[in-house]
């Protein structure tokens, strides 16, 4: 099998609630790479590797899990909340998915989704805040911070386990696949073991925890997260809008490159649409020839698909192309009653009180 079909196949086996027999020769890997990821840990408790400090307070919306599980809708909705506290958040991001991001670059909204990532093009358009990029992310924070001094907190978009930057809260978000089997890397699909849950400072499950069938610790305060939406907009002109009504009748197409295509499809089917899927991976660079089977009908998408769908399409295409944009709703879970919400809990931390 090529390479790529294995990365396509492996995430398919680890979100499955067993360990399958098809993974059991990667354990071995799998336990190499926990002592790996304990001793990398160790190493920086120690200060045998040394992390760093922004002047300002540092928010991690990160997960334990590989591929999409929703922060980048947590994380705007994290920055509208805290604008509307009196807070001057700004982002930084990894830039996954873009070319040429080793070193900082500042993100702007007509930046090109090849050269930033699709994520933190996303946020630059969304978030009205700053946005910058880099794989070392503290190099993206000093540069960020030294062109917009007036920030005084940081949300950083993943980088859970980028123990270089020091932080004050962090975030873990899980979706409807929860854990999968458990296992890590390249067994199953998790970056560090789900004990790291107990170091932080809430969980936020996309979709809703009761969904969930493994059971993770929940030691700490939990959250149940919803993504709505409603009105499409036109990938050709974002002032164009129109409801699923507009849609019924259609021959539809949908599109979704995120780490669980299955959650847009679900949205969709919920607003009564009937449409032919088409899963591509996480971040998948779009190709002209990848949507040459949307040429008879209305292709729909996610935000995170529409930055990069939009540079290889054609205008005939894209004039029959609409946009689904979410709006994040968190909650307290049901388990977590008498907590505070997620923002108060966020704001207590930032403004240096103990939580009751």
């Amino acid at each position: 099998m090529a390479l790529s079909g294995v990365r396509q196949r492996l995430p398919k086996l680890w979100f499955q609630h067993r360990l399958v027999p098809a993974l059991w020769p990667l354990l071995p890997v799998s336990w190499f790479f926990l002592l790996l990821v304990v001793l990398r840990r160790h190493f920086y408790r120690l200060g045998l590797l040394r992390s760093h400090s922004l002047k300002v307070p540092v928010v991690v919306v990160g997960n334990l899990t590989v591929g999409g599980s929703g922060k980048t809708p947590l994380v705007i909705w994290l920055v509208e909340r805290l604008r509307e506290q009196g807070w001057r958040p700004g982002i930084i991001s990894r830039g996954y998915g873009g070319h040429g991001v080793a070193d900082v670059r500042v993100v702007s909204t007509n930046a090109a989704a090849a050269e930033v990532g699709d994520e933190p093009l996303l946020l630059a358009r969304r978030s009205g805040v700053p946005v910058f990029v880099g794989r070392d992310r503290v190099a993206a924070g000093l540069a960020l911070l030294a062109a917009h001094p007036e920030c005084d907190v940081i949300v950083s978009d993943d980088g859970l386990q980028h123990y270089r930057l020091q932080r004050l809260i962090e975030l873990v978000v899980f979706d409807g696949r929860g854990a999968g089997n458990g296992r890590l890397l390249p067994a199953g699909p998790l970056r560090e073991p789900l004990r790291r849950l107990a170091g932080v400072n809430a969980v936020v499950w996309n979709g809703g925890w009761q969904a969930q069938t493994r059971s993770v610790p929940l030691a700490v305060p939990v959250f149940d997260m919803f993504l709505n939406g409603r009105r499409f907009f036109g990938l050709a002109d974002h002032h164009l809008c129109c409801d699923a009504d507009t849609l019924r009748g259609k021959k539809l197409y949908a599109i979704a490159g995120i780490g669980d295509p299955a959650r847009f499809f679900a949205q969709l089917s919920k607003l009564g649409l009937v449409f032919e899927a088409h899963s591509f991976p996480d971040h998948h660079a779009y190709t002209s020839a990848d949507l040459a089977f949307a040429r008879d009908g209305v292709l729909l998408m996610t935000e995170k698909d529409a930055v990069k769908c939009a540079a290889v399409m054609s205008v005939e295409m894209s004039t029959n192309a609409w946009v689904l944009p979410v709006e994040a709703e968190v909650f307290t879970a049901s388990q977590t009653g008498g907590n505070p919400g997620l923002l108060e809990l966020i704001l207590e931390k930032l403004n240096g009180r103990t939580l009751a």
